[in-house]
């Protein structure tokens, strides 16, 4: 069954995608041609950091690139993250930056 699940850019952008069953939230982003960051796609590198805002998803595979604090403020890894729900996801590479800010700032 596949869930709906909403993408939402800090800067206003929104877009809501259908999340196939056994697929992850990047696979789905780029089925549907839409610009979300991403790298590695096996969950080390945090490039795919979400926020998620509402709904439920799982980690499929360990999310190496989070840490254990990260995901109870509920960051997600959206390569290796399975929408078990509808969902709203806070995407973007503002995301990620909360997590690893700039020392140079």
């Amino acid at each position: 069954m596949p869930h709906a699940v909403t993408l939402e850019w800090r800067d206003g952008r929104e877009a809501t995608i259908e999340v196939r069953e056994a697929e992850v939230v990047t696979d789905a982003t780029e089925r549907a041609g839409l610009g979300v960051p991403y790298g590695c796609l096996y969950g080390a590198c945090a490039t795919c950091t979400g926020r998620l805002l509402e709904g439920d998803l799982v980690h499929v595979e360990r999310p190496r690139g989070l840490k254990p604090r990260h995901r109870q403020a509920g960051y997600v890894l959206l390569c290796v993250a399975e929408p078990r729900s509808d969902c709203r996801i806070e995407v973007g590479a503002e995301v990620q930056a909360d997590l690893v800010p700039n020392p140079w700032k």
